[in-house]
């Protein structure tokens, strides 16, 4: 055949040889790996889901106290100190105060995780008063602290301090031993190195005079001693509070991982309506001034003191007898070091829970963040914060709450829980199964009535439980007070470590790129096809 009658219609054409050779390839390929890419970025979210939380146990409250379901039983039980044994977790102590019908303590023990109680008898030093404003805690072999003063003379004032400890889980105490010699130590409180058995400390205010419902003098201390024997004997006390601070109240002390002794307390400023007692023990509008919510941080074992302000403008929603304050609330995570301290004021119109954070090697307190999700501005209370701290890090806060009365006047208690260092609270959740009035307890009588200085909430990874003081069974006439309890059941969904999660992420986002990049090759590729 000759060249003219040559066809070669059997040549491969360039772009149709490439078409043939990918074929449908970008185009599956692309989706697959959007698909993918897609997948591996909702996996990666799913363990993000909430962690919910929910009260156990029908009814869901029971009381710690005996007394609680007599009705001739009128003791006014209140301000509870709660702990947990290190070395058993279902052997639980409860310390609490007794305003009435006169002063005195209870102590309670539970075997089984707070779901029975028993009470104990605290041993009375001889010749003196019983027991009154205890606290309590745990060492780290499991030994049980409990410290006390007694009372004596003018105002029913506090004689002495007293320390007396149980090395069977608390169903026997020693004798008791004389912590404090000094006269008028105020607002006892215990703190147990995590670390090292036999250390513990004690903080108090040390007043120097005192009157009806009133320090007379301004200037006494907060003052704190080290024991290094499981209190056999005590160190020189040491001055916690700054020179400079006139009216100082209410010391919370926790020791962190490395060792180091936490104090915060408030500074009162220029209010002498209740340091000085000018109120008179009388209800009415609280001081107009401004308070300071203060902390101060030992490294030595308590022998020197760095001081920091966590808020200089703390706004007081009420009066209170200055030798029963409300006392601010500290905990620390045990494997970070970070710090949180809670309190509450009425910056916003109305009481709300505020909560500050202290990360581990931070030069200053983190900026407060606001725990009850009320209304801004509801006019109701949000008041007197618990913080516990789980082993996994969450974070939560228990404090009365009377959201559901607009009158203001009926206590619930609510819980709400963090779980990113304090940056966000969830929704809270009641943990009181009715509602109880605010306005019965020691002082009724004269328009101020006291729930206490503090509540208590122990936090696991799994469970919180938190106990209060509830006026349900009482009356004004009565002033009956028990502490009730509740148990949260937390479930949480399986979580990511951040390794896989973020690889999760990121490698679904570069998936996803890469398959709508091919996508984009495959849709030209076919337009020049069709070209």
């Amino acid at each position: 055949m000759s060249g003219d009658d040559t066809t070669v219609i059997d040549s491969p054409d360039p772009q149709r040889g490439r078409k043939a050779r990918w074929g449908p390839l970008p185009l599956f390929a692309g989706v697959a790996l959007v698909l993918a890419g897609a997948g591996m970025f909702v996996v990666a979210g799913s363990y993000d889901t909430p962690q919910t939380a929910k009260v156990l146990g029908k009814p869901a409250n029971a009381p710690v106290n005996q007394g609680a379901t007599n009705p001739a039983d009128i003791t006014a039980h209140n301000s509870p100190s709660l702990v947990r044994n290190p070395r058993d977790e279902g052997n639980l102590a409860v310390a609490d105060r007794i305003d009435t019908p006169r002063f005195s303590c209870a102590f309670h023990v539970s075997a089984d995780g707070g779901s029975t109680w028993q009470q104990k008898t605290v041993p009375a030093p001889k010749g003196e008063r019983l027991c009154y404003a205890p606290d309590v805690a745990f060492g780290a072999d499991g030994k049980l602290y409990l410290s006390f003063v007694t009372l004596r003379g003018r105002a029913n004032a506090p004689n002495a301090a007293w320390l007396v400890t149980s090395t069977d889980k608390g169903s026997t105490f020693s004798k008791p031993i004389k912590v404090l010699r000094q006269k008028l130590p105020f607002q006892v409180r215990l703190a147990a190195d995590p670390k090292k058995p036999n250390r513990l400390y004690v903080t108090w205010l040390q007043a120097s005079e005192v009157g009806l419902f009133r320090f007379p003098e301004s200037g006494n201390p907060i003052n704190a001693t080290r024991s290094d024997d499981g209190g056999k004997s005590w160190g020189t006390p040491t001055r916690v509070s700054g020179s400079n601070r006139e009216r100082v109240v209410a010391p919370s002390p926790v020791v962190g991982p490395d060792g180091d002794l936490n104090v915060v307390y408030l500074d009162l400023g220029k209010d002498s309506l209740d340091y000085e007692g000018a109120h008179q023990g009388e209800g009415g509008p609280p001081f107009d001034g401004t308070w300071q919510l203060v902390h101060s941080r030992s490294s030595d074992r308590g022998v020197t003191w760095k001081e920091t302000v966590i808020e200089k403008r703390l706004m007081p929603s009420e009066r209170f007898i200055v030798f029963t304050p409300p006392f601010p609330s500290i905990a620390v995570d045990q494997d970070s070091g970070t710090l949180y301290a809670a309190f509450h004021d009425k910056r916003l119109g109305d009481q709300d829970v505020w909560m500050w954070s202290l990360p581990k090697g931070a030069d200053g307190w983190g900026g407060v963040k606001r725990v009850n999700d009320t209304p801004k501005g509801d006019k109701t209370s949000q008041y007197l914060p618990k913080i516990g701290v789980a082993p996994d890090g969450r974070v939560d806060v228990v404090y009365y709450d009377r959201r559901a009365d607009r009158g203001n006047v009926k206590n619930e208690v609510s819980l709400q829980s963090s779980s990113d260092d304090g940056d966000s609270f969830g929704k809270r959740v009641r943990l009181s199964d009715k509602s109880f009035s605010s306005e019965i307890g020691y002082g009724s009588e004269r328009d101020l009535p006291d729930l206490g200085s503090r509540l208590g909430v122990i936090s696991t990874a799994s469970r919180a439980l938190a106990v209060w003081t509830d006026t349900r069974a009482g009356t004004k006439g009565s002033n009956k007070q028990d502490i009730g309890r509740a148990v949260v059941a937390f479930s949480d969904p399986p979580r990511l470590s951040k390794p896989v999660e973020y690889l999760l992420r990121f490698g679904g986002i570069a998936l996803a790129l890469l398959g709508l990049g091919l996508l984009a090759l495959a849709v030209l590729r076919s337009r020049r096809s069709a070209a």
